[in-house]
């Protein structure tokens, strides 16, 4: 890949990652519950179904998801009803004041908060279109084919890492003085679940 071309797709994959979404909550949620540093394993779960997604539209799948109204409604659907269960139980969930209550929401297992990013971002079928879209733009069919999408795959998912750890993670960070108390931890609650429930059902509607 000419340097120009990872150059603009660099570029490309920066302006995608700050597109705020289903996976820049959950990045968020989980810097505020189990920590700016834990909440690394729900980016990689979430760069994980970046990588799927890519096979996906490499292998021509993606053509046949994008195609097939069936297909493509059934996996909308399921991820909406996913984001939306995941809201209603960020919104109902209840104040933390036990010491070793706490302990345990901020020790969840790196295997479920992986899993979690995982289907966050694996059930978003318009992942799959917008690669379709947006991977022909920087592949060079007289190229060999396997390198050029390594190289892109690495790229945008280095760049998903950074931003979603350093900038929503990290800003996450300002609301901790909020989970200090029951008020501010129910206000940060009802604030991440709504946004859940908004994410999935726009997900849902919006074709």
């Amino acid at each position: 890949m000419q340097f120009s071309l990872w150059l603009a797709l660099a570029g490309a994959g920066v302006l995608i990652s700050f597109t705020p979404g289903a996976g820049a909550i959950n990045t968020m949620s989980n810097s505020l519950t189990s920590g700016f540093r834990r909440s690394i394993w729900g980016i990689l779960g979430q760069q994980a179904a970046l990588v799927v997604h890519v096979v996906i539209v490499a292998l021509g799948v993606g053509v046949l998801v994008a195609s097939s109204p069936v297909a493509f409604n059934v996996i909308r659907y399921a991820g909406a009803a996913y984001l939306v269960y995941l809201g209603i139980r960020q919104f109902l969930s209840k104040p933390v004041v036990d010491q070793e209550q706490a302990a345990a929401l901020r020790n969840e297992p790196v295997w479920s908060m992986f899993r979690r990013g995982l289907w966050v971002n694996l059930l978003n079928p318009k992942a799959i279109v917008f690669f379709l879209a947006f991977m022909p733009q920087f592949i060079r069919p007289e190229q060999p084919l396997l390198p050029q999408y390594l190289v892109l795959t690495a790229t945008v998912v280095v760049i998903d890492i950074l931003v979603m750890w350093f900038f929503f993670a990290f800003a996450a960070k300002s609301f901790q003085r909020f989970t200090h108390n029951a008020g501010g931890q129910k206000i940060l609650s009802r604030i991440f679940g709504v946004l859940f429930v908004a994410v999935g059902i726009l997900l849902a509607l919006i074709h």
